[in-house]
């Protein structure tokens, strides 16, 4: 990289707008959507989708309720041309859906585009010739006029042939792209729209659509707003027009492109699903319409099925939605850090009492909206904190741990899956916690256990296996527990402690319903330690839980 860039690279002049409004406005409604999967996403393919791919994609589309969809650039090739045919005459078109067809201003190509359309009920032809002055001196060798020139024939050729389309009941919206706007000057780019307006003549009742595409992202977002809002000011007729945006992420920054340019008085707005396209790929459509989501407003379109529009996208184009693209990719809903998950569990835990406004940290949306599930919210690597390890044991199995124990179980868990270097799943984590707890039985084992009680003093007799030797030992306390550790420390040889907590819960219902047992003893040197049981009986779960805690304690 250069030490100076300024001696090679020169910023984007800004827009004179003495009065701008944009950044004063808020947007309340969804755009008109476009998408441009098919045609801008098709292109930028490796490997361009076949009719069949396409068809697939086309009825995904309009389940997720786009009514503007652009098919192909029917011109370029058999197979785009083909699949135009396809959608017509086998009516897979719903009535209430626009197809759009993008072409240059020339001739030959407008003509196989008409015939691309014959028999289709809605139509957009969508014609662009570029403007930057990078593409008139160096791509076109043409002064201004002469490209303004391209763009009023193109104009001209289309009318000439709407008649063909328009006798067969196929109503038709034309639309024009001064191609490398966001480069353009913007006094240029509205002369060259005024001139095709002028052949067009859109009236307020049949507008037409005027797309000023970043083509390539050279300013922040915030000057292309200021050149939506000049063209919105200074255009003639705007009345007459839908005013597009098609944005790219040159710079990374094309959904806040759209969504500032939505504030500068776009109407419409052209992408593609999870931002295929050329280069570093068009704006994400399902971005803005989920930021819109996220904010109260009804963005028009469905993603209750993300996991299969996300499986659609895949298979028919060949590319993958990165793991942490917005709203889409697989670890958004996934909180990795101790603080988050803890604080997720209890925003969740919030909201399902209350049923109010979403207002969960760290999560944006309900995952459920999208048709995800909260168990997917948290798992569990060796950055997760107690949070993290309690709700999934809770979410998955039911498993309610006490406070203090999460605090002592949450550590011991991290340093086994730090040694295993990788995220672990449920199951593994519940193995962990039964390993720990539950299975410990050394020095003690449990063989046999009764108790019983006269006048609140209750009596136990047990049978125990203490370092490999079985051996009877008799206690009294007021309850089976007290009675229980009094004849562990008196006669089993167990170091002296006291139950310092004490908790039930069920883990299944029915007739062979388990029972889970938590205790808590603090032994002679005021260290509390944590022990489990489970048990179909109860009072055998909490004396396991003892045995637990004291095994752990040796």
């Amino acid at each position: 990289m250069l030490k100076d860039p300024s001696s090679k690279y020169q910023p984007f002049p800004l827009i004179h707008i003495p009065n701008r409004q944009w950044p004063s406005r808020h947007l309340t409604h969804a755009p008109i959507w476009c998408s441009v999967d098919l045609r801008d996403g098709n292109q930028a393919l490796a490997v361009p989708m076949n009719v069949s791919q396409k068809l697939e994609m086309f009825d995904a589309l309009v389940k997720c309720g786009f009514k503007e969809i652009e098919v192909g650039f029917p011109s370029a090739s058999n197979t785009e041309f083909s699949f135009n045919r396809r959608l017509i005459e086998e009516k897979r078109i719903p009535d209430d859906v626009t197809i759009q067809c993008l072409v240059q201003a020339r001739e030959d190509l407008i003509e196989k585009t008409v015939e691309s359309l014959m028999g289709a009920k809605q139509v957009v032809i969508h014609m662009y010739n570029s403007t930057s002055p990078a593409q008139r001196k160096y791509v076109f060798g043409k002064t201004k006029e002469e490209i303004i020139t391209v763009a009023v024939k193109g104009a001209q050729m289309i009318k000439d042939r709407l008649h063909r389309l328009t006798a067969g009941g196929t109503k038709v919206t034309l639309q024009y792209s001064p191609e490398s706007f966001s480069a353009t000057e913007v006094e240029f780019a509205k002369e060259i729209s005024e001139a095709v307006m002028d052949v067009w003549q859109p009236t307020p009742e049949h507008k037409m659509i005027l797309n000023l595409p970043d083509t390539v992202e050279v300013a922040m977002p915030n000057v292309y707003a200021d050149q939506i809002e000049w063209i919105c000011t200074n255009i003639k007729n705007r009345e007459s027009l839908i005013i597009s945006l098609h944005t790219h992420n040159d710079r990374g920054t094309g959904t806040a492109a759209t969504e500032l340019g939505l504030l500068a008085g776009a109407d419409r707005v052209e992408g593609t699903l999870f931002g295929n396209g050329e280069r570093t790929g068009n704006l994400d459509i399902v971005q803005v319409a989920m930021n819109l989501y996220m904010h109260g407003i009804a963005p028009g379109l469905d993603f209750s099925d993300m996991s299969g529009l996300i499986h659609m996208y895949e298979r028919t184009t060949g590319m993958e939605v990165p793991q942490r693209h917005p709203y889409s990719g697989e670890l958004v809903f996934t909180a990795f850090s101790g603080s988050h998950q803890d604080a997720i569990k209890k925003g969740l835990t919030g909201y399902e009492e209350h049923k109010s406004i979403w207002d969960v940290p760290y999560l944006t949306i309900d995952p459920n909206d999208i048709g995800r599930e909260y168990r997917e919210v948290i798992r569990v690597n060796s950055q997760s904190g107690k949070g993290g390890v309690a709700y999934l044991l809770e979410s998955e199995f039911g498993i309610e741990l006490p406070k203090d124990m999460q605090r002592e179980f949450g550590p011991l868990a991290n340093d086994i899956v730090d040694k295993l270097g990788r995220e672990v799943t449920a199951a593994e984590l519940k193995g962990m916690f039964w390993q720990e707890y539950i299975e410990r039985e050394t020095p003690f084992a449990l063989h046999h256990f009764h108790a019983d009680g006269v006048d609140g003093v209750f009596t136990c007799r047990c049978s125990l296996v203490i370092n490999g030797k079985e051996r009877g030992i008799t206690g009294t306390g007021n309850g089976p527990i007290a009675a229980f550790a009094h004849a562990l420390i008196q006669e089993g040889g167990a170091p002296p402690f006291e139950v310092a907590t004490y908790r039930e819960q069920s883990l299944s219902s029915g007739t062979e319903a388990s029972a889970l047992a938590f205790i808590q003893i603090k032994t002679a040197a005021g260290k509390t330690i944590w022990g489990a049981g489970v048990d179909t009986n109860i009072e055998l779960a909490s004396i396991k839980a003892i045995l637990s805690a004291v095994n752990r304690a040796s």
